[in-house]
């Protein structure tokens, strides 16, 4: 593995850090053998922000202040996005994603009051509760969440197909190439249903350029399963909170009918015009509705 890793440098901090939002609040903290890229904002109880597949802490940066005003906000990059480069001795998958995440919190001496997680990053949160939760439960918030198994053509061609892609040694270098084609990414990002400016556009394109990046998405892609995940997810007795956006072309909206018969404590609000990326779309009512949600449960 030793001699494929030369080909996967780390993401390039220097190079990005002027052009990266919000690099004054990151640190890189390494904790048995992961090293991770983390921004903390504000003081107050802890909210804990994860992003979904393929993205970053960037995908935070419009609504993180507001967030912060009241709050200790922590952002991670996951194991193997952007800087949080993945120590390939170890497995990706959402368990050992979650026991990672355990001992990076542990490490800071910080337990979530609420952790907000979007797409993967909220199936990352609720095996993070399930697994490691400890003291009072975290305040659940999923954005657009996947927390089941795709259905469909979807659930026989994820995750063998990505499974396949990781096992060719090059093919992170490979779709890198292609992603530095800005019409890729934006056709891309166009497929959740989503409508970004060309600054977000150019957030996803330097990830999606960089192989370390798209090994990382692919090595995670390939080593989940959400079926035991959705085994459990009625053992999530604590608040559980779903703002769906309208338009999501990644996650049916049969499945987050779907989740909600499973989670006994359960509230959703739907968000008109909306896709996958509606924390990015709509920053400013997506923060208004976690501040809400999380002031309610503080009640």
């Amino acid at each position: 593995m030793a001699l494929w890793d030369t080909f996967y440098p780390p993401m390039d901090w220097e190079a990005n850090r002027k052009s990266w939002p919000h690099t004054s609040h990151s640190r890189f903290v390494t904790v048995h053998g992961q090293v991770w890229h983390v921004q903390t904002f504000g003081h107050g109880p802890v909210l804990l922000l994860l992003h979904g597949t393929g993205a970053s802490t960037h995908s935070w940066r419009d609504l993180v202040l507001s967030l912060a005003k009241h709050h200790t906000v922590i952002c991670p990059d996951l194991p193997g996005h952007a800087f949080s480069y993945w120590n390939t001795k170890k497995s990706n998958s959402l368990d050992h994603m979650a026991t990672s995440l355990a001992d990076l919190l542990n490490h800071l001496k910080l337990w979530p009051s609420a952790i907000i997680g979007h797409s993967a990053g909220a199936a990352v949160g609720a095996q993070l509760i399930l697994k490691h939760g400890k003291g009072p439960t975290p305040t659940l918030i999923g954005l657009n969440p996947a927390w089941l198994p795709l259905t469909g053509l979807a659930s026989w061609l994820f995750p063998p197909t990505a499974k396949l892609l990781a096992l060719n040694p090059l093919s992170g270098v490979l779709f890198a190439k292609q992603a530095a084609k800005p019409a890729v990414v934006r056709n891309l990002l166009q497929s959740t249903g989503s409508h970004l400016d060309e600054e977000a556009l150019s957030y996803y394109q330097k990830l999606l350029q960089t192989p370390s990046h798209v090994r990382g998405v692919l090595a995670m892609m390939a080593a989940w399963r959400l079926h035991r995940l959705a085994q459990q997810l009625p053992q999530l007795t604590g608040p559980v909170f779903m703002l769906l956006g309208a338009n999501d072309r990644t996650i049916p909206a049969s499945l987050a009918a779907a989740t909600m018969k499973l989670l006994p404590n359960t509230t959703s609000r739907t968000l008109a015009g909306l896709g996958h990326l509606a924390h990015e779309e709509a920053p400013t009512v997506v923060s208004e509705q976690i501040l809400e949600w999380v002031k309610q449960t503080a009640r």
